[in-house]
C-alpha cells in the first residue's frame, strides 16, 4: 500500500526528473542511419555542428556511404559492419552508396543556435 507521503515524494522528486528525460529524449537528433533493403532510414537526418553519425548496414549484402564532395567515404560495409563519421562544419551532404548509386542520403549539419 501505498502512503501519502510517498506519493507526494514521487510526485514532487521524480516527476520532474522523468519529464525532464523525456524531453531531452524528444530534442536529441538520431544519430544513427540503418542501411536495410538498398535504402538509407532515414533517408535525410539533420543534426548540429559536432554530432558523430554511425551507418549500419543490416543488408545481406556489402555497401559504402560515399560523400558527393568526397567529404567522406566508408569502406565496402559487410552485415552489421559500422561507419562513423563527425560533421564539423554546417552545410548539406548528400551521400549514396558507390556499389549502388541510386542508394542517396542526406546529412543537414545545423550551425549552433540554429
Amino acid at each position: 500500500m501505498v502512503t501519502t507521503a510517498a506519493r507526494y515524494i514521487a510526485t514532487a522528486f521524480l516527476g520532474p526528473l522523468l519529464a525532464c528525460g523525456t524531453a531531452l529524449a524528444a530534442e536529441t537528433p538520431a544519430r544513427e542511419v540503418k542501411i536495410e533493403n538498398f535504402t538509407f532510414a532515414p533517408q535525410t537526418l539533420t543534426v548540429p555542428v559536432g554530432t558523430t553519425v554511425t551507418w549500419i548496414n543490416a543488408d545481406d549484402i556489402p555497401h559504402t556511404v560515399t560523400a558527393e564532395d568526397h567529404s567522406f567515404r566508408s569502406k565496402a560495409l559487410d552485415t552489421n559492419d559500422r561507419f562513423t563519421f563527425t560533421f564539423s562544419t554546417p552545410g548539406e551532404y548528400g551521400y549514396f552508396c558507390s556499389l549502388h548509386p541510386r542508394m542517396v542520403g542526406k546529412i543537414i549539419v545545423k550551425a549552433a543556435g540554429n
